[in-house]
């Protein structure tokens, strides 16, 4: 018998050795699993492919159809404004008075883009924080029932009519107000803001204070819903590291939805300045620009057009759609500014 050989013993330690047949069963199951679970997948990758497409069609169909109903706003309103521009005789950006039917036509939107502006801001200063403050509460302080029942009564806002909260805020809310405009007078009328002796009634503030309680459950909805999604590690991280309660939100839940928090503002503040009927009512309609907000006074665009389009001729209806036209722009660049504020801190947009 002859002895094996270097080459024979190298060659038996490199091949592998059967295994015992139960694994070898086992590994063959294993195999074919993977195979059949890799054809279901494929199967059911041709039997949905079409619906697939379709869905990512439509999908981006319905997007490039908001950028056209867009564009198609843009070019009624310029197509509708322009006829009316060309008669006016001042200059339509400076101008505080409103007469488009009177001859010569002079009219102007600077008294009505200022009251648009004071208004929609005095309302978010107003309500921003009220709202951020009531949304960590109900997120990370009150109970899950009540947090639950106070945020189903809070949401309720949003459905109350415009119409509502104007009749309200004329009737109801006008007194209180005067009272706090005298108030704010006597102690910080050398302030330019609250510099008016009287009469009070119909005032900016009193526009801004319905405007705020309008924008509220907006706010509070949307941040309510950020401050929820903030991770748990990061909120136990920041309370296994020493920190109070209001420390690891400062730290974990505010950085995380300052995105969504910033959303749910210019939300608001689209809110606030599209606002028609509410201001309407408790806005005096006066064409004036004035820092001062409890003085008798105030006027907006949204409210300007409803309270006049009815009785305009053919040159105060385009003047109105010009106006329409203002609004429309300054929206829109309110928009853009916070979307490229988004972007900027991409590092918390999945907050959103």
């Amino acid at each position: 018998m002859n002895p094996p050989t270097l080459g024979s013993h190298r060659q038996d330690q490199q091949d592998p050795q059967p295994g015992p047949p139960e694994k070898a069963a086992v590994t063959s199951h294993r195999v074919s699993g993977a195979r059949d679970t890799a054809a279901v997948n494929l199967g059911r990758r041709r039997r949905f492919g079409g619906g697939e497409g379709v869905f990512r069609s439509l999908s981006t169909g319905s997007g490039l159809m908001v950028l056209v109903i867009i564009a198609a706003i843009a070019i009624f309103l310029i197509a509708k404004a322009i006829p009316a521009i060309r008669t006016d005789t001042v200059n339509f950006l400076t101008e505080k008075t409103w007469f488009p039917d009177s001859t010569p036509s002079v009219f102007g939107i600077a008294a009505l883009a200022w009251g648009t502006i004071v208004t929609a801001a005095i309302a978010l200063l107003i309500a921003v924080p009220i709202a951020l403050g009531i949304a960590l509460c109900l997120s990370h302080y009150a109970p899950r029932r009540v947090a639950t029942a106070l945020g189903f009564l809070i949401d309720l806002l949003a459905a109350v009519p415009s119409i509502v909260f104007g009749l309200w805020g004329r009737e109801y809310l006008a007194g209180p107000v005067s009272d706090l405009s005298e108030w704010l007078h006597k102690y910080l009328g050398f302030l330019p803001f609250f510099a008016s002796e009287g009469p009070y009634g119909k005032s900016p503030l009193l526009g801004s204070i319905v405007l705020a309680i309008m924008v509220l459950p907006i706010v509070t909805s949307l941040s309510r819903e950020v401050f929820s999604q903030t991770p748990k590690m990061n909120e136990e991280a920041a309370l296994a590291l020493g920190a109070t309660k209001w420390e690891m939100i400062r730290t974990a839940v505010l950085p995380y939805g300052r995105p969504g928090i910033i959303a749910s503002v210019m939300l608001g503040l689209g809110r606030a300045l599209g606002e028609t009927i509410a201001l309407a009512m408790t806005l005096s309609a006066a064409f004036n620009v004035s820092f001062d907000i409890i003085g008798v006074g105030g006027n907006s665009i949204a409210a300007n057009i409803a309270n006049r389009f009815g009785e305009a001729g053919d040159t105060g209806r385009g003047a109105l759609i010009a106006s329409g036209l203002v609004l429309f722009t300054i929206t829109l660049v309110v928009n853009m500014i916070a979307r490229a504020i988004i972007y900027r801190r991409r590092e918390f947009r999945s907050a959103l």
